[in-house]
């Protein structure tokens, strides 16, 4: 079923997508499993992107897509959440990247997790992020991008934190598309998540210890 699934977002098919998500949460399917299928899926239309298959209007409907089957599995992943806020975490994609995917999948899981997030969108300015920072005192930051031309917007936008006068005041995490250690040490990060259960731990690790 989850293959299904994999194929109906893949394929663009709305309708389909979002009835076999609500099936397999009415079949108790283990919602890390939706939400896996749906990252799997957001990569291969990322790459149809970035090779001219698929275009703006596509990767707006996925992203519509994933808002719905969030809404739909949420319910499942909150439980008993602790309602107080952990802390807070500034989320966005760097500057020159517009994939909203994965930065979602990160921002609900965060939340359902009990972490206040400041989701600063998509082609964000390094200047917003510092901004973001100072304004609001967060201990994290989150750096998103898919395309390969974004690992150079993050290595900007973590000089630009540095260059305020904040880096040794946050912990910042990168993630989306093919990040390894290389990429880690090129843009200067502190650590990079491979998916969203990932990006939870490294909050909760830096807020909470």
């Amino acid at each position: 079923m989850s293959k299904e699934l994999l194929d109906a977002l893949c394929n663009m098919q709305e309708k389909e997508a979002v009835d076999l998500a609500r099936k397999l949460v009415e079949a108790d399917e283990d919602p890390q499993n939706i939400l896996n299928a749906c990252k799997e899926a957001m990569e291969i239309v990322g790459k149809h992107f970035e090779k001219g298959d698929y275009f703006l209007p596509e990767l707006v409907l996925a992203g519509e897509m994933l808002k719905q089957i969030s809404e739909i599995i949420k319910p499942k992943l909150t439980g008993d959440v602790e309602k107080e806020h952990l802390g807070k975490v500034i989320i966005g994609t760097v500057q020159g990247d517009i994939h909203d995917i994965g930065k979602d999948i990160v921002v609900f899981m965060l939340e359902v997790n009990g972490f206040e997030v400041l989701d600063l969108g998509i082609d964000v300015p390094p200047r917003n992020f510092v901004q973001a920072i100072t304004d609001s005192q967060a201990a994290v930051v989150g750096l998103s991008g898919f395309l390969t031309l974004a690992f150079d917007g993050m290595k900007g936008t973590i000089e630009a934190i540095s260059s305020a006068g904040l880096r040794d005041k946050v912990k910042i995490m990168i993630g989306g598309g093919q990040i390894d250690d290389e990429v880690l040490k090129h843009t200067g990060a502190d650590a990079y998540g491979r998916d969203a259960v990932e990006a939870v731990h490294l909050a909760r690790e830096w807020i909470v210890g």
